[in-house]
């Protein structure tokens, strides 16, 4: 029975984690795709997004969210602790990509690297604290 229920912690944080992260992100990306990405690494992007990829980050990512902040915040600590520990899974995931970047390109933007520094942390510790509030009511861990 125990690891029946922590399979729907993790299946109901995964799916409440996807439709959150996902809806933000959107957002997010349609509002500054011509506002901040465009006009500072257009010349590095592709004409159109490889979704093969993209939805390969979005299962990865929010299975890395889920098992990192949102199930040990359902188990205990709640909403605070999930915030806290998408916060800083945001920073580390983000940074990855964003310093990686700017370390190994010849033209990379320091602005786009802060923004997409500050978004990680905001949209991962969005999604991890409203997916353990969720989850915690639905599964009543």
């Amino acid at each position: 029975m125990g690891s029946e229920k922590t399979l729907r912690k993790y299946l109901i944080g995964f799916a409440i984690a996807l439709v959150a992260f996902s809806a933000m992100d959107a957002v997010w990306l349609t509002q500054s795709y011509d506002r901040l990405y465009k006009p500072e690494i257009g010349d590095l992007m592709a004409a159109k997004p490889d979704m093969v990829a993209a939805i390969a980050f979005y299962l990865i990512y929010l299975a890395g969210m889920t098992h990192f902040a949102v199930v040990p915040a359902v188990n205990r600590g709640g909403v605070l602790r999930a915030i806290g520990n998408g916060a800083l899974l945001g920073l580390m995931a983000y940074a990855t990509y964003d310093l990686t970047n700017q370390a190994t390109l010849k033209v990379w933007s320091v602005k786009v690297t802060l923004f997409d520094l500050a978004w990680g942390v905001i949209v991962t510790s969005v999604a991890s604290g409203v997916s353990a509030g969720v989850t915690r009511r639905i599964v009543k861990a």
